[in-house]
C-alpha cells in the first residue's frame, strides 16, 4: 500500500502555499490588519460595547479574504462543479484543512470565524440535499459569497445534545405554521436574515421523527434576538433567541416534514472530519513551534530541548498527532467510497480524539515557552479557545464516545442487527 500523498493534492498544496503567498499575506498586513491576529486579536475583532459580536471590519477583512479566494477557484474546491466548485474529495479536503491549519494563525484559515481560504460550507450541503429549488435559488449563491447568513437554531435552553426532547413546537393553522419556543447559542444570529428553527411538530419527547426544520426571517413579528452569550472564545455569534407566535408559511419547510433531524445531521461527517484534520494541523503547528523554541532557549547553561521533562511530553503528543493523522486520513478517504452511516464510529473517533489532541497540545505549548506562552504575544492561547469548544458542540466527547460505544456493542450502525439476532438466540 501507497502511504504518500498524490501528486494531485501535493500540487494543490503548492499551489495554496503561493496564493497565500502572493494574495493573502499582503492583504493580512496592509494597513494594520494584523491587529486581527496579533496580540491584539481579541480586542481587534470584537465590539464589546455592541453585544461581544463581531467588529464590522473584521467581518469586511474576511469577506475581502473570500472573494479573493473565490475569485482564485478555491473558496468553493469541496463543492460541486454545478455551484461553481472543484468537486473536492473528503481526503483532499482533509489534507487541505490539516495543511492550512499547520500553517499557524492568519488569514488565510481563521477557524474561529469558521474561515478558510477552501470553505467548508456545510450549510450549502445541507440546502442541495434538502432544499427545494426555490430556497436554492434564494439561499445558495448568496451564502457562498457571503451576502446571505443563515443562523442555525437547534440547541435550547434546556435541550443540547438531548435534541429529540426540545421544547420548541410548530403547529399547523390552515397553510401556515405558528412557532413557539426559545433556543440557546443559536448561531449567526448577529448578523442573520433567516434563522433555521428546528421544533417538534408531531409525535412525543424522545421521538426522532416529528421535529421539523423551518426557515424563519429574523425579521418576523414575535422573533427575538435577546442577547448574545459571551463565551471562552471572542468574539462570539451564540445569541439567545425567543420565539413567540412566530408565522411561517408551508413553504419554510426545509426538508421533510418531521424529518428536521435528518437534516440537522446531513453535514455531520463531512464537518466533523474536517474539523478533526484541523486539529491535527494545529496540534502540529503547536509540537513543532515548542521543538523549535526548546531547541534555541537556554537555561542553565543548556538548551531546553535537553531536559527530559521537555522532551517526553513533546514527543508522546508528536506519536498520537501522527496516529490520529493516519486515522483521519484513513477515514476520510473512506467516507469517499462507503455510506457514511456504515463508518460514522470512525468519524467520531477521529473527532474526540483530534480535538484532545489539539487541546492537549496547545496547553503543552503554553508551559514550554513559559511566561511568554501564557501572553497573547505567543499564539496557543487562542488556539487552545477556539478547539476547546469543539468538545462540546457539534457533538461533544461524550456523545461521540457514545456513538463509538454503540457501534462496537452492537446497540447502533451496521452491526445492529446482528447483535440484536444474538440476543435474542441466547434468550431461546
Amino acid at each position: 500500500m501507497d502511504y504518500d500523498l498524490p501528486d494531485d493534492i501535493t500540487q494543490i498544496l503548492r499551489e495554496l502555499d503561493d496564493f497565500i503567498d502572493t494574495e493573502i499575506k499582503p492583504l493580512q498586513e496592509h494597513d494594520d490588519n494584523n491587529r486581527f491576529f496579533d496580540h491584539r486579536r481579541e480586542y481587534a475583532r470584537t465590539d464589546f460595547e455592541g453585544g461581544g459580536v463581531p467588529r464590522q471590519d473584521w467581518e469586511e477583512l474576511l469577506g475581502e479574504m473570500r472573494r479573493r479566494a473565490d475569485a482564485a477557484g478555491w473558496l468553493r474546491y469541496g463543492l460541486p462543479s454545478h455551484v461553481g466548485g472543484r468537486d473536492g474529495s473528503s481526503f483532499n479536503m482533509a489534507v487541505i484543512r490539516e495543511h492550512l491549519a499547520h500553517k499557524g494563525l492568519g488569514l488565510h484559515n481563521d477557524l474561529q470565524n469558521e474561515s478558510s481560504i477552501v470553505g467548508n460550507f456545510p450549510f450549502a450541503h445541507m440546502l442541495m440535499n434538502f432544499g427545494t429549488s426555490e430556497q436554492q435559488d434564494e439561499f445558495l449563491e448568496p451564502m457562498i459569497r457571503g451576502e446571505a447568513r443563515i443562523g442555525f437554531g437547534l440547541t435550547e435552553p434546556d435541550h443540547g445534545s438531548d435534541a429529540t426532547w426540545m421544547e420548541t413546537t410548530a403547529r399547523k393553522v390552515g397553510d401556515s405554521w405558528v412557532i413557539n419556543g426559545g433556543k440557546r447559542f443559536n448561531s449567526g444570529m448577529h448578523n442573520a436574515t433567516h434563522d433555521v428553527v428546528f421544533a417538534r411538530t408531531s409525535g412525543k419527547d424522545g421521538d426522532a421523527r416529528g421535529i421539523t426544520a423551518f426557515f424563519v426571517p429574523t425579521d418576523r413579528p414575535g422573533f427575538s434576538v435577546d442577547f448574545q452569550w459571551w463565551t471562552f472564545n471572542m468574539p462570539t455569534d451564540h445569541a439567545e433567541v425567543t420565539i413567540t407566535d412566530v408565522e411561517v408559511p408551508d413553504s419554510a419547510i426545509f426538508g421533510a416534514e418531521g424529518e428536521g433531524l435528518a437534516v440537522a445531521q446531513s453535514f455531520v461527517h463531512e464537518n466533523r472530519i474536517r474539523q478533526a484534520a484541523s486539529g491535527v494541523g494545529a496540534a502540529q503547528y503547536c509540537i513543532d513551534q515548542s521543538v523549535e523554541y526548546a531547541r534555541s532557549r537556554n537555561t542553565f547553561g543548556a538548551p531546553l530541548a535537553t531536559r527530559q521533562a521537555i522532551q517526553f511530553p513533546l514527543v508522546e503528543l508528536h506519536t498520537e498527532a501522527e496516529l490520529v493523522r493516519g486515522l483521519v486520513r484513513k477515514t476520510a478517504w473512506e467516507l469517499d467510497r462507503v455510506p457514511h452511516m456504515q463508518i460514522s464510529d470512525r468519524v467520531s473517533m477521529c473527532n474526540y480524539r483530534a480535538n484532545r489532541l489539539v487541546c492537549d497540545a496547545a496547553d503543552q505549548a503554553i508551559q514550554v515557552h513559559g511566561g511568554m506562552g501564557y501572553t497573547r504575544h505567543m499564539p496557543f492561547e487562542h488556539i487552545y479557545r477556539h478547539h476547546r469548544r469543539y468538545r462540546i458542540t457539534e457533538g461533544s466527547d461524550e456523545v461521540q464516545i457514545r456513538k463509538i460505544a454503540g457501534y462496537l456493542f452492537g446497540f447502533a450502525g451496521p452491526g445492529k442487527r446482528r447483535a440484536d439476532g444474538a440476543a435474542r438466540a441466547g434468550e431461546q
